[in-house]
């Protein structure tokens, strides 16, 4: 009986800790998870341009999937969500809003697949090599062979289009370095044998920071949001061309372009990879120097400059790619015009 009180005490402490852990759990705290997502109604009340949402995130996944891009898929209603929510009011000839209204909802959807799915981790997914750390500077990364991954967790969220901290919210205590987990994933397939629609040209909005693709019939048929051009190498204005596609591109710096924090004197190239400076795709254009790219920090675009190029999420760069062809046009405009 002498050593009840203790031992009482130490069953209370770990009940405690247990009670803290679980209130702690990303999952239980937003009340996220696949069927909470496929019941939300997004509404003032629903959508947070903080906190991720059930309803933010049906509400990206459906934009996603009409190619109306939210940038990485991360529960918020912020600004590039917004972005893509008029842009595709646009392109139904619907009163465009930074809210959602009944008719863009109700067009959205239309689509009416399940807003997640499940998917089983591979030996491939797995496999890397993984990188140990991303270097923080240019000139540290010249040696790396391959700007893979940093773990199976970024190479599974971006191959979904999500973030990692959505990822882990929807897999409490799931391991996604285990070949065979299963795990609950957003789906922004396109749908069965939907082949890319093909872009007449591409207006580029250096104000607002777009990519905007149009067919021959003049209709808007896709849009992503974009990092376009910095103070010390502003994105060129008019019309150019694309003159190459390169998937999975070596990345190569010239001293001229005096990027700000790289004080290399002498050409470099960096490996190919997703983390790579250019990620996982170059579109180059008839201006020496510019294209439009993917990134290897999907989470910044919109909220950071370029180095002049055009920089979009690895998957809308890929998307982008597989709609235009040599000789497409791209117009650099500002603010609409």
């Amino acid at each position: 009986m002498v050593e009840a009180r203790p031992l009482r005490a130490a069953v209370q402490i770990a009940f405690a800790a247990t009670l803290l852990a679980l209130a702690a759990t990303p999952t239980r705290a937003a009340g996220m998870d696949p069927t909470a997502i496929a019941s939300a109604q997004p509404s003032k009340k629903t959508l947070s341009n903080d906190k991720p949402s059930p309803a933010g995130v049906r509400l990206q996944v459906l934009l996603d999937r009409a190619h109306f891009s939210p940038g990485e898929i991360d529960g918020k209603f912020g600004e590039n969500a917004r972005k893509a929510l008029r842009a595709y009011a646009e392109a139904r000839q619907l009163p465009a809003s930074d809210e959602l209204t009944d008719d863009v909802w109700k067009a959205l959807q239309a689509d009416d697949r399940p807003p997640t799915t499940t998917y089983t981790i591979t030996d491939k997914d797995v496999a890397g090599p993984f990188l140990r750390k991303l270097p923080a500077k240019m000139e540290d990364m010249k040696d790396i062979p391959k700007l893979g991954y940093t773990s199976p967790r970024e190479e599974l969220a971006e191959k979904f289009h999500m973030s990692e901290q959505l990822l882990a919210m929807l897999n409490p205590g799931r391991h996604f370095d285990h070949a065979g987990e299963t795990i609950a994933v957003v789906d922004t397939s396109d749908g069965a044998g939907v082949a890319p629609a093909k872009a007449d040209r591409v207006e580029i909005d250096k104000v607002r920071q777009t990519v905007k693709l149009f067919d021959k019939a003049n209709a808007l048929i896709g849009f992503y949001p974009a990092s376009v051009g910095s103070e010390e190498k502003p994105s060129p204005s008019g019309t150019l061309k694309v003159t190459e596609i390169d998937p999975n591109p070596t990345y190569r710096y010239n001293p001229a372009y005096h990027f700000k924090g790289v004080h290399a004197r002498k050409p470099f190239k960096i490996g190919p990879g997703p983390n790579n400076p250019v990620g996982t795709m170059w579109i180059n254009l008839s201006a020496d120097g510019y294209g439009i790219h993917g990134t290897p920090s999907p989470q910044n675009i919109s909220k950071g400059q370029s180095h002049g190029c055009v920089r979009l999420t690895n998957w809308d760069a890929e998307r982008v790619a597989a709609s235009v062809a040599k000789g497409t046009p791209v117009v650099f405009g500002e603010g609409g015009a």
